[in-house]
């Protein structure tokens, strides 16, 4: 079964990929007609066609659109103003089919009364709805279900949530319900009425991420929000030796929407990162290194945040070592949400982890955390992970030219990258996004991948402009551009990659 909001994310990939919800559209249309021919022989056909907003409203036209090309004697009542992009190309059709087709335009409710026929379609709300329906359709739907004739819903009855099944008021009580692509959430207790039918979604779209991913995912601040209400992050790592790559991802956390991210660093080091943006709130761990003692300094800091990322620039001095395990064993411990990146990795390798984290090892790391080779193949790959991912009962997300993330049971594959980012901190960036996106309350496998697909396609914009010649503060620069506009985004990506095996 499938949510609404998955069902959008699939739609937005498709066109993304290619195949334009106009022909997705057509093809519900015309699945609706197929249905309705199966049992019927459409040449004098009587069909009343009660035609909604939106995306369903656009599938009842081009049904009968068909039906009325059959020989059907084909009447639709437009029930308000559609302004939904494909809906308005199919109506537009309508209209110029004035000798095959009536249009009654219903302007009031008292225009409507039980009607009679030998089929009838509800095109009326979709998987958009929920609550009560409001006029027009409250009345509509009484006089659809009062009128005579078969009755056929699309998608789902109008008047039932399409995720819950319920229905406060009046539903359609139909004969047929022709859904699309999957059986809906919504849909339980009319399986036996229900024809579910493909309407050409690729396969691809529901395997690669996508940046419908990201629209149905990422939510817009509330007005009324306040200073932590959108995630607080703190950032466990750097070393005397390495600032930069607990900065990166500080920076790209923020940059993502956190409200508030800390860095915990050893005293100088966190002068050091102070230093690079006067967003970032420091704290100063005692030594030149994260020793086993800093585990006490950081307990309240990691109470106060949302998400934790350990590992970038820790360092292996044999002090750190010790201080990783013990950090990793407490958020263990706490289940506390946590992104554990490179020398945590190494750390803690072989160890089992919990639900609420992510791993994200490149194919070295990946080998010394679970002490394997990786797979050449991609396909071998994924089976790799999955079971990797079920091993640790965690989180994988493996870094490469085509990324993978598995939650032991389900998959994802990301192919947004390109060349130039295989450069130093561009790990580090993936791991402050991933971390935000948790820290907003999106659970850890899907913002593992849509994490990952907002690094990858935000240095996939920045290798447009630079070609390969980009650095990790270009992901962080362009991390904006993909979050308010995935879409565009996507199509102005510039890198392309074929798998095979």
């Amino acid at each position: 079964m499938i949510s609404t909001k998955k069902m959008k994310a699939l739609e937005i990939n498709s066109e993304a990929l290619g195949v334009p919800t106009l022909l997705l559209m057509e093809n519900a249309g015309r699945s609706v007609r197929d249905e309705i021919i199966k049992r019927f022989n459409p040449e004098g056909l009587k069909v009343k066609v009660f035609v909604g907003h939106g995306g369903k409203g656009g599938d009842g036209l081009v049904a009968a659109r068909h039906l009325a090309g059959d020989g059907a004697d084909v009447e639709v009542f437009l029930l308000g103003e559609n302004k939904h992009r494909d809906a308005i190309l199919n109506l537009n059709a309508i209209e110029e089919m004035d000798y095959s087709i009536k249009v009654t335009e219903i302007k009031d409710v008292f225009q409507l009364s039980p009607v009679e026929g030998d089929v009838l379609i509800d095109a009326m709300l979709g998987t958009g709805f929920s609550g009560k329906p409001r006029e027009p359709f409250a009345t509509a739907i009484k006089v659809f279900n009062n009128s005579k004739g078969f009755k056929v819903s699309i998608d789902v009855p109008s008047g039932i949530d399409s995720d819950s099944g319920e229905a406060p008021s009046e539903y359609v009580n139909p004969d047929l319900i022709v859904t699309f692509h999957d059986m809906k959430l919504g849909l339980r207790n009319f399986v036996e009425k229900t024809a579910i039918k493909k309407i050409g979604i690729p396969k691809e779209a529901e395997i690669y991420v996508g940046p419908g991913d990201v629209v149905v995912n990422i939510r817009k601040r509330d007005f009324k929000a306040k200073k932590g209400d959108n995630g607080r992050v703190l950032v466990i790592g750097g070393s005397y030796t390495f600032s930069g790559a607990p900065t990166l991802s500080a920076l790209a956390s923020l940059r993502t929407g956190a409200d508030l991210v800390y860095v915990a660093s050893p005293e100088e080091t966190a002068r050091i990162i102070a230093g690079f943006s006067p967003n970032l709130i420091t704290i100063k761990l005692k030594g030149r290194n994260i020793s086993p003692e800093s585990l006490e300094e950081l307990k309240p800091w990691i109470s106060r945040a949302d998400v934790v990322v350990v590992g970038p620039g820790m360092g292996m001095e044999p002090e750190t070592v010790e201080a990783s395990k013990l950090i990793v064993n407490y958020l263990k411990s706490t289940n506390k949400p946590a992104v554990i990146d490179a020398d945590a990795l190494k750390a803690n390798a072989g160890i089992g982890l919990y639900p609420n984290a992510v791993i994200t090892p490149h194919i070295g790391e990946f080998k010394i955390f679970f002490g394997e080779q990786v797979k050449e193949s991609i396909k071998e790959r994924v089976k790799q992970v999955v079971e990797a991912s079920r091993k640790c009962n965690c989180v994988v997300l493996m870094k490469g030219y085509i990324d993978i993330i598995s939650n032991g049971t389900e998959f994802r594959l990301n192919k947004t990258g390109n060349p130039g980012l295989a450069v130093g901190g561009t790990g580090d960036t993936l791991t402050g996004i991933v971390a935000t996106f948790m820290a907003q309350k999106i659970d850890p496998f899907t913002a593992a991948y849509i994490g990952v697909f907002v690094n990858s396609l935000a240095g996939s914009l920045a290798y447009r402009k630079l070609g390969e010649h980009i650095v990790a503060t270009d992901i962080v620069k362009h991390i904006p551009e993909v979050l308010n506009n995935p879409v565009e985004a996507f199509r102005n990506k510039v890198y392309k990659r074929i798998i095979n095996g």
